[in-house]
């Protein structure tokens, strides 16, 4: 048994899988952090990331397989779900082989954990872009916590500089100690300590104000359906929701 341990980024996870293949080896691939207990009967190899390699890699799964499998390969690469590394790489291997058609092989054992994985992160962006609730924390920035099942901050990017262009704001994954930091301008994605959410040092806002009065003035308490509620509004979600503080 061969097994590949990579750094963890997505480049990392390429670089795996090219190696793999001029190496014509089929190895058991893994973040290293997550990297199975070493057995002495087994291979051990930490790989090196390497944005050539990882290119060629990406630059394939899009000529040789299909636009819409390089999305599934990069969204289920976030959901950090056990084993979807190797799910991944197993899916690559069968698209090589098939092109396009890969994604109609759907019971296929190589094909369903990737589009589950997928599925799953797609899910919860789109659940994010309506319960994201940014704070006060100073007079020119807006902040937002929030705690994903899955590494999705990124994907929130393109929603919310749209939505909020003219404004600066971070959005921080306090689960990743990440957070998508937005100028105006530019967004980048960086290391964000969690001292910034445990300091609470926000102001009350007008708009927080007017959105917990409209969120009472709307409630009809003949009609609460909890049950209801936390099919739409996840209840792991409300530590970060105004109106459930």
């Amino acid at each position: 048994m061969v097994n590949y341990y990579y750094d963890g980024s997505f480049e990392g996870l390429l670089t795996s899988i090219y190696e793999a293949y001029y190496k014509r080896q089929s190895p058991y691939i893994a973040p290293a952090q997550k990297s199975k207990q070493i057995n002495m009967f087994e291979e051990n190899f930490q790989i090196e990331t390497c944005q050539e390699k990882a290119s060629k890699v990406y630059d394939a799964i899009y000529k040789k397989i299909s636009y819409d499998a390089l999305k599934h390969v990069y969204h289920a690469y976030l959901s950090e779900l056990d084993g979807v590394s190797q799910n991944i790489y197993q899916y690559i291997k069968l698209g090589f082989k098939v092109g396009k058609k890969v994604d109609l092989y759907l019971t296929d054992e190589s094909v369903f954990p990737v589009h589950n994985a997928s599925r799953l992160v797609r899910k919860e962006t789109h659940l994010m872009h309506g319960l994201i609730r940014f704070k006060s924390f100073d007079d020119d920035l807006y902040y937002a916590s929030y705690q994903p099942d899955h590494n999705i901050t990124a994907l929130l990017i393109p929603h919310f500089s749209k939505r909020f262009s003219s404004q600066n704001w971070i959005i921080h994954d306090i689960k990743r100690n990440i957070g998508a930091v937005y100028d105006k301008t530019n967004c980048v994605i960086t290391d964000m300590p969690n001292q910034i959410y445990n300091k609470q040092i926000f102001k009350q806002d007008q708009y927080e104000n007017l959105f917990k009065e409209f969120f009472n003035s709307i409630c009809i308490k003949e009609r609460i359906n909890p049950k209801l509620q936390k099919q739409f509004m996840p209840k792991r979600y409300w530590k970060h929701l105004i109106e459930k503080q």
